[in-house]
């Protein structure tokens, strides 16, 4: 095969940070409040737009608190289970590396007794039907580093007694989420909409609220993680005040990018374009033998953080460090010829490919990007020795 003659425009398909929105310039930029106090009203003022827009562009309910965390997703997460969980016994699902940091956490870190692990290997979900909601439910909506999403909220019960607390980062602008069956919920700016990385969201409903209200966890809460104070809800740091420093340079970012979300048609022109961009994918698989989706069944594969394995007949045998190799060869071509950065399958996942194909991806850089995939495995797997 030919090296094709067509390259992406823009050959970040990276999972995070991941790529900017069409027509980003740093000239969006320039009325940041650089050099100003986070405290000053100007500049509070920005941090709540940050967080009503996206309650508007997302619908959360009015009744919703949403604040900005330090940390990144991982930051807000973890202020969520480090405040909440304790009072009751824990289901915590895990089918890929995030999932399984949770359980991590939740088990070696807080310590909690009653922990059910709910396991599913990468490509596959856990059995949904074995949850049990009188117990606080601790799950990822998508799963980024496996490709694998929950099919959508019709699996959590209405009438649950514990809690569900849901780390969207992947999901969330790219994904209808039922905001009714969800007390607490994370993300943060730097994947769907293209935003900068270290700060979080925190969404908290009333329930979660309440729970704040009526527990105090027994072991000591790092500053960063506290969201009451006096036996109360931080009110604060859902006004605008955050806990830490923010960098007013990524808050002016993320108002960019939502502020463009609502440009091109909000929530459903989002989701719209993740599904352009995954469907490019999908005709690739269904054109060219040599590739897969490590999510197997559509209904729980994941539009945004789309993992290929690799299905070469020279590859098939291979054991997981030589079919590494052929993706570490593969991913170097890329690189080199400048058609796409940092799309090797996530470390802990099985040896193949991450395409990210949020809505800040062009469907017309997908479109190029698939005879290079085709072109770069014909050419390594030339390379390897018969079987």
């Amino acid at each position: 095969m030919h090296e094709p003659h067509v390259k992406p425009l823009n050959p970040c398909f990276g999972s995070g940070p991941t790529a900017k929105r069409p027509g980003w310039s740093t000239s969006v930029l320039e009325g940041a409040l650089l050099g100003r106090s986070h405290r000053s009203r100007e500049a509070k003022a920005r941090l709540v737009e940050v967080c009503e827009r996206s309650r508007r562009l997302l619908g959360i309910p009015a009744d919703y608190r949403i604040g900005i965390m330090p940390g990144s997703d991982t930051g807000a997460f973890e202020a969520a289970m480090w405040s909440l969980l304790g009072p009751r016994g824990v289901d915590c699902l895990a089918f890929e590396s995030f999932g399984e940091g949770w359980l991590t956490d939740i088990v070696k870190q807080l310590k909690l007794p009653d922990v059910r692990a709910l396991k599913a290997p990468y490509g596959e979900l856990p059995d949904l039907g074995r949850v049990d909601f009188d117990r606080d439910v601790v799950f990822c909506w998508n799963g980024t580093t496996s490709g694998v999403r929950v099919p959508d909220g019709g699996w959590i019960r209405d009438d649950r007694r514990g809690l569900t607390l849901c780390d969207a980062t992947s999901a969330a602008f790219a994904m209808e989420l039922p905001w009714a069956k969800l007390d607490v919920v994370t993300w943060s700016w730097q994947k769907v909409l293209g935003g900068e990385a270290q700060h979080g969201m925190l969404v908290l409903g009333p329930r979660a609220v309440e729970r704040l209200a009526s527990w105090t966890p027994p072991w000591p809460l790092p500053k960063l993680f506290r969201l009451t104070s006096k036996g109360e809800l931080a009110e604060g740091i859902f006004a605008g005040e955050t806990i830490n420093t923010p960098s007013m340079l990524a808050v002016e970012d993320a108002l960019d990018g939502l502020r463009w979300a609502e440009a091109i048609g909000g929530l459903p022109a989002l989701i719209e374009r993740c599904r352009a961009n995954l469907a490019v994918l999908e005709r690739l698989v269904a054109q060219e033998k040599g590739f897969g989706f490590l999510a197997r069944r559509p209904e729980i594969r994941s539009p945004t953080s789309v993992c290929l394995t690799i299905e070469h007949p020279a590859v098939r045998h291979l054991d997981e460090p030589g079919r590494q190799a052929v993706v570490k060869a593969m991913c170097a071509l890329l690189a080199e010829a400048k058609v796409a950065y940092d799309v090797a399958s996530y470390r802990d996942a099985p040896a193949g490919l991450r395409i990210w194909c949020g809505a800040t991806v062009e469907t017309a850089d997908l479109e190029a990007l698939a005879p290079w995939l085709v072109f770069a495995l014909e050419t390594v797997t030339r390379r390897l020795p018969a079987a």
